[in-house]
């Protein structure tokens, strides 16, 4: 393999830009709170759903991995359990000296989130040019408890059935905003070539996490701003999208066809920032009613 270091070339380096990622799911869990029963992550005060920026770098990290990319933070057997971080290290670096190249040579989610890991006596830690902050519902929802029988008896000779109780999210449509910061993209040799995997490992890896929790959560809509220059960014993009529902109270919503997006705040805020930014592009799937998207906007798409 060419050295990392050699072979990335300056202008191949990460561009400053702005994520914008919109999913959503029917009686779903999208990230449970260990703390709190398992139940989805929840803001009594703004009764919006949450889920964490860890939840969704271990949805791209998974899609990456199962594309065949290295991935350093997974876990790893090691005996009768699970490798601990020095030993993940050996793993991937091998005897190499350098061992904070070497894993940013071989591992795409170090490059892009950053990690900490241990070498000898001391830990290393690099922060990722790529961060999402903590995803929210763009809506009112709610969280209901619901009971289910298990397949097997409660105790062996018995009749009874045990029972299933969790808690889950009728709907939600969540909102994920996050930034490409080139200022950071040398430290790490992170390259556009990355931010496109990581882009696909979003999108395709939030369609293809099929767990019993999870199924059924789609993504709806994407959009990624380039800036001409590092450093800049509009912020908060999350919070320049309404819903519009003819519903009475939005935590009543159930599907995607029972609202509408609004992106006007946002359009204005891009075209107010025009002469600062390269290009915009999207990913749209059709089913979600969001409007107005300009004609200088590029569509994309990854196929089926």
């Amino acid at each position: 393999m060419a050295d990392l270091f050699e072979a990335v070339k300056k202008e191949d380096l990460a561009k400053q830009a702005e994520i914008l990622f919109l999913w959503d799911g029917e009686n779903w869990n999208p990230n449970g709170d260990m703390l709190n029963d398992n139940a989805p992550r929840y803001d009594e005060v703004s009764r919006r759903a949450l889920a964490s920026d860890v939840r969704i770098k271990r949805t791209i990290r998974d899609y990456l991995d199962a594309k065949g990319y290295e991935i350093f933070v997974k876990e790893q057997a090691h005996g009768n359990g699970l490798a601990d971080g020095k030993e993940r290290v050996k793993t991937i670096v091998g005897d190499a000296k350098d061992v904070e190249r070497a894993i940013l040579e071989k591992c795409i989610d170090v490059r892009a989130f950053g990690g900490v890991f241990p070498v000898e006596k001391q830990t290393n830690s690099l922060t990722g040019p790529i961060q999402f902050k903590m995803s929210k519902s763009l809506h009112e929802t709610e969280i209901v408890f619901v009971k289910g029988t298990g397949a097997f008896a409660s105790k062996a000779g018995k009749e009874n059935k045990t029972f299933r109780e969790e808690y889950i999210l009728p709907y939600a449509l969540f909102g994920t905003y996050g930034i490409v910061n080139a200022l950071a993209a040398g430290t790490t040799q992170l390259s556009e070539a990355d931010v496109e995997a990581v882009l696909e490992g979003l999108w395709m890896g939030t369609k293809n996490l099929i767990s019993r929790s999870k199924f059924g959560q789609l993504p709806r809509f994407m959009l990624k701003i380039t800036y001409k220059e590092a450093g800049d960014y509009i912020g908060g993009l999350d919070n320049l999208v309404a819903m519009e529902s003819d519903k009475e109270a939005q935590n009543e919503i159930r599907s995607i066809k029972e609202y509408r997006v609004d992106i006007s705040k946002l359009v204005d805020k891009i075209e107010n920032s025009a002469e600062k930014i390269e290009k915009v592009e999207y990913w749209l799937d059709d089913a979600l009613a969001i409007a107005p998207i300009p004609e200088a906007w590029v569509r994309r798409s990854y196929g089926v």
